[in-house]
């Protein structure tokens, strides 16, 4: 996962907090669902990165082993 990907995920789930507080303290529950929304969101995008990540190192890890032999 990139630097970026990284920082914008973690920037949206922190907006998605911010989203969900502001919501809970004026009683806005469409606001809160938002917040919650947004944070879903952004562990989904994080999980994807890091299923990316897993395959890219696996696919790295094979290349190893055929150079080898």
């Amino acid at each position: 996962m990139s630097l970026g990907d990284k920082i914008g995920n973690k920037a949206e789930d922190f907006g998605g907090k911010a989203k969900e507080t502001a919501g809970t303290v004026t009683g806005d529950d469409e606001l809160r669902a938002e917040g919650q929304a947004d944070q879903a969101k952004a562990g989904v995008k994080d999980a994807v990165e890091n299923v990316k990540d897993a395959v890219g190192d696996a696919v790295d890890k094979v290349k190893n082993v055929l150079k080898k032999d």
